[in-house]
């Protein structure tokens, strides 16, 4: 996985990996609001936060997300405050952009409303898609974890385990706290439904395909310049 994810960093200036991250997090905000618009569940984050706006709907989607960051860090620094940095801080600034680009696709999708299952579960396959595509982009760029990523990564850190089993476990965690809340406040478990197995499933899939394409087309182009300098 760490190999695979090296192979994938971009290469480029930090302007432009930049700007490849920001357009990551706008992409996957657009993927998060189809799936949410597609209304058969979804992902253990965005049901934590979506089911917050409905407890209490003075706040944004988008506010609840930040504030789940911000918690996320503090908790980053509970877990191992030694190995806590300032710049960790940082991670609050594609949090806070995250949030906005969030509110504002929602508002953007806001005029979908789809009754054929059908369609709803072609909605969800699309907004996985984009989704996943974003944090492809995310993870090219290679800059700033989000807090709630790098409190994963600190867990794994912490206790030596296998990324994999600790962020199911996390994910499991998120939907405990949200049904919980569901019931506890609306007598009823919200936005967790069978779109939020097929989430996990299509977003990782969607991630090899994206990876697989992206290191077909780098050694294509990488094979053209080499026989380019050999006829040269």
């Amino acid at each position: 996985m760490q190999k695979n994810a090296e192979d994938l960093k971009s290469d480029g200036s930090l302007t432009k990996r930049w700007i490849m991250y920001i357009i990551g997090i706008y992409i996957l905000t657009i993927g998060v609001s189809l799936a949410i618009k597609a209304g058969i569940g979804i992902s253990p984050q965005s049901s934590l936060t979506r089911v917050m706006t409905v407890v209490y709907p003075g706040l944004s989607q988008g506010t609840y997300n930040f504030i789940l960051e911000m918690i996320m860090l503090f908790l980053t620094f509970v877990v191992l405050p030694k190995g806590f940095k300032l710049k960790n801080f940082t991670s609050l600034i594609p949090s806070f952009v995250l949030a906005v680009c969030l509110d504002f696709n929602l508002k953007m999708t806001g005029f979908i409303q789809l009754d054929l299952y059908f369609s709803k579960l072609l909605l969800l396959i699309l907004g996985d898609a984009a989704l996943a595509f974003g944090l492809f982009l995310m993870i090219r760029a290679d800059l700033v974890l989000m807090p709630i990523d790098l409190f994963v990564h600190t867990l794994v850190m912490k206790t030596q385990r296998k990324w994999g089993n600790i962020k199911t476990l996390f994910d499991c965690s998120l939907l405990i706290i949200s049904a919980s809340i569901g019931l506890i406040f609306l007598h009823k478990i919200m936005f967790i439904r069978e779109g939020t197995v097929l989430n996990a499933i299509f977003v990782g899939q969607y991630l090899i395909f994206y990876s697989y394409l992206f290191r077909r087309v780098k050694a294509r182009k990488d094979a053209a310049n080499n026989n380019n300098l050999i006829d040269a």
